[in-house]
């Protein structure tokens, strides 16, 4: 895959500390196991090998079917516009931290995947988290993938196509897609079981990170040249927080319900709409809304304004400029008029953007996980106050619909 679109565009380096590393990470081959890309601090090394945005084509199958658009077409258009782009970080580098690092699950939108959300993933990194930006396996991803047992008649057969990357002998790749609505189906229930399989597949990765953690010897079906075992001990299990984008943000909320180890959620332009209403009462840890401009509606913004508290902290900010996909890489990786066209730009620089959502994820990060950091220099960004922020929302709420 590559191409040569790629002028001044690609996805802007990580500002911490930290050299970046990243991995690939599954661990039971089935549909029930857990797949997650690790961010992670790493040591510095020459010439970085750095993985591919896009893995393999058939993300790219997987997009065109989310977008309702001809797979051989759209595979050479996505080919040509996001072929060559690199995510900034070192495949498999060593994993190098001073101190023990806090940890962040995150959780991708509706028709994403793993690698799509890499420039706020490697920023934490940087900043010294480890972050396993999950795979939901829901049939919410565009794309994803598991592994079979091979069949006698396979076994037999040496000339089985290999794709993406190194497999067990004894095991068949098998890819699932983005399912659409069916005629006549209503949204909510499949949505509803959706969010719940999310938030259990985060639990689950979080689970994994901790048997890492702990020293157990873990199978990664992915024949990586990562070694595990250099993150023993290196997690602090006290200080975890969960992340997630639109759908993710839903799943956000959805896990901090099933899970008191998450110790505080950032949910980036969450879509409300998946959840229970009687979840709501039942989140105990502070949130943090960071939305769009574009994205927001009324209904949407008021579910949010159910987890208000006296008690707990929840902070909502509103982002000028921006638009739905101004919080995945898209954002930078298209110019101007086709973003504009495809709504992956807003009428605010992206870097700048992204900046202000990860400086007051930080800082929020740092009041609630208690980390010794730097971070709460940036305090005044998690109660709106910068010219590109808007304290609480840019959305007219009728006292009537909270």
């Amino acid at each position: 895959m590559g191409n040569a679109c790629s002028s001044n565009l690609g996805i802007p380096p990580a500002k911490g500390p930290n050299a970046v590393g990243c991995t690939d990470f599954m661990m039971d081959h089935t549909t029930q196991g857990s797949f997650f890309r690790l961010y992670y601090p790493c040591q510095e090394t020459e010439k970085p090998e750095q993985p591919d945005w896009v893995p393999c084509v058939e993300y790219f199958n997987g997009l065109a079917d989310f977008m309702k658009i001809n797979r051989t077409l759209s595979e050479r258009i996505f080919n040509y516009l996001f072929g060559s782009f690199k995510i900034p970080a070192s495949v498999d580098a060593p994993f190098k931290s001073n101190a023990k690092c806090p940890v962040v699950i995150f959780s991708h939108g509706l028709g994403a995947f793993r690698t799509l959300y890499s420039a706020i993933c490697a920023e934490l990194a940087s900043q010294g988290f480890i972050v396993a930006s999950v795979e939901h396996r829901d049939q919410s991803a565009s794309a994803t993938y598991y592994f079979r047992e091979k069949t006698e008649s396979e076994k037999a057969n040496k000339n089985v196509p290999k794709s993406c990357a190194p497999d067990q002998d004894h095991l068949v790749r098998e890819w699932m897609y983005y399912r659409s609505l069916q005629h006549g189906e209503r949204e909510f229930p499949l949505r509803n079981k959706q969010v719940k399989q999310r938030a259990d597949e985060c639990i689950l990765a979080l689970d994994r990170l901790t048997e890492i953690n702990s020293g157990l010897t873990v199978q990664n079906v992915l024949q990586t040249q990562f070694d595990w075992t250099t993150l023993e001990n290196s997690m602090d299990l006290c200080r975890i927080a969960a992340v997630g984008h639109s759908f993710g943000g839903a799943t956000v909320i959805e896990a901090l319900c099933k899970e008191v180890k998450f110790k505080c959620g950032i949910a980036l332009d969450s879509w409300m709409f998946p959840l229970d209403d009687e979840l709501f009462p039942r989140v105990k840890q502070p949130i943090f809304f960071i939305n769009s401009e574009k994205f927001q509606w009324a209904g949407n913004i008021s579910r949010m304004k159910k987890l208000d508290s006296a008690v707990i902290q929840r902070k909502m900010i509103t982002i000028r400029g921006t638009v739905h996909q101004s919080f995945p890489d898209f954002t930078f990786l298209t110019g101007n008029w086709i973003g504009k066209l495809m709504k992956l730009k807003g009428e605010i620089d992206p870097e700048v953007a992204m900046d202000l959502c990860n400086k007051a994820t930080l800082a929020f990060l740092q009041r609630h996980l208690g980390l010794q950091k730097n971070f709460n220099q940036w305090d005044p960004l998690i109660d709106g106050q910068d010219d590109n922020l808007i304290q609480g929302t840019n959305v007219t709420v009728l006292q009537s619909s909270i």
